[in-house]
């Protein structure tokens, strides 16, 4: 018997193999890669791993939100608006690129990893300024029921709901599983969800499917929840769960610009090169 009418299977499942990206980074790309190109309202999700001297230099956004989660070490970022500061092992910065930023993001320690998911703005939203929304680990809301923790960093879970303020309405929880443990959560039926797990393995959508192992990116028919279950007799599983509700809009896409039309993107790289209208670079 299902815990929902009309439970949310696997659709889809690869995995997320390693790539390089920025200066001496690696990253396993999840959303934006040929399996999975994008993923309304969600554009990209990278696990990366970086060391010193690597990072991602000075580089732009417009027209979406940039989610990051570090999982160990530290990130460092600045932007040209003179925002900086470090996210820690825990931690989530959740920036709203909106009209224009130029930033960095390098590595604070030696050894740091963690994720990042782009999320797709509306066309309405994509010129709005730019936000940042940032909570350290202590204050992400947090659970546990039956050998399931969960973290809620967007949406909610356990009843228990994230501050996180969501322009384009996202859930992003992190579960922990025990062995033997069984969780079910409920998800708005016309969202768009996918599961990436981080490790251990993990049954998801209905109890006789075949487990499925760290770094895969599951992608879940619609439906109104998801069950997982850990059959593991002794490794805990952790994955990340993210639904979004799609946008239905047009994608322009041209590396980190996203925008609705062709011509949109013309203006955004005449922008940038021009140094205007949220691409100002500021003065020491």
């Amino acid at each position: 018997m299902s815990a929902f009418n009309t439970p949310r299977l696997v659709l889809n499942k690869f995995l997320a193999k390693s790539q390089r990206e920025g200066q001496g980074a690696i990253v396993r790309r999840g959303i934006g890669r040929a399996e999975l190109k994008n993923f309304d309202p969600f554009l990209l999700l990278d696990h990366f791993s970086v060391s010193p001297p690597g990072g991602f230099p000075d580089h732009p956004h417009r027209g979406f939100e940039t989610v990051t989660y570090v999982l160990e070490g530290g990130i460092t970022h600045e932007d040209n608006a003179g925002h900086k500061g470090t996210i820690r092992s825990g931690d989530i910065q959740w920036m709203t690129a909106g009209r224009g930023i130029i930033h960095s993001e390098m590595p604070a320690e030696q050894n740091n990893n963690g994720l990042q998911l782009w999320i797709n703005l509306a066309a309405n939203e994509k010129m709005i300024a730019p936000n940042y929304q940032e909570i350290l680990s202590e204050d992400i809301p947090s659970g546990e029921k039956d050998g399931v923790e969960v973290r809620v960093i967007a949406g909610e879970s356990m009843g228990i709901k994230s501050p996180v303020y969501t322009r384009t309405p996202t859930m992003y929880l992190d579960f922990t599983m025990n062995p033997g443990a069984q969780m079910n959560q409920t998800i708005p039926e016309s969202w768009n969800s996918l599961a990436y797990i981080i490790e251990g393995e993990g049954v998801f959508g209905s109890p006789n499917s075949s487990p499925i192992l760290a770094h895969n990116v599951i992608v879940f028919t619609q439906g109104d929840g998801v069950s997982v279950w850990n059959k593991n007799s002794s490794k805990p599983l952790r994955f990340l769960l993210i639904g979004g509700q799609p946008l239905n809009e047009p994608v322009a896409q041209y590396g980190p610009f996203v925008m609705n039309t062709q011509s949109e993107i013309e203006k955004t790289i005449e922008d940038y090169h021009h140094g205007r209208n949220g691409f100002e670079i500021k003065l020491n």
